[in-house]
């Protein structure tokens, strides 16, 4: 199984260092749109390949400020558990 670490040493080895962790934002961002194209035509496939792009490229951008993204994902999720939430309808909601 893969780890943060992992990922990370991966990505130095093949990409070099993060000379601005900025540039992992904007590569996720296009990333994302790459995910948002394939969910919107429905490729299984590259919703699935295209999500992990942004969760990879995620593990790098947490890791250089020193954080884990599981362990931050953890704590979010006991935020998120006390809060009163209010649904949208679509599938995403706010919190009150």
């Amino acid at each position: 199984m893969e780890n943060q670490a992992r990922i990370c040493a991966w990505a130095e080895q093949t990409f070099g260092p993060v000379g601005d962790p900025v540039a992992l934002v904007d590569r996720a961002m296009l990333e994302m749109n790459e995910l948002r194209d394939a969910v919107k035509t429905r490729d299984i496939g590259e919703i699935g390949k295209e999500s992990a792009d942004v969760v990879i490229l995620l593990h790098r951008l947490v890791a250089q400020f020193g954080l884990d993204l599981h362990h931050e994902t953890d704590a979010k999720m006991a935020i998120n558990r006390n809060r009163t939430w209010q649904a949208k309808g679509d599938g995403t909601g706010s919190h009150v």
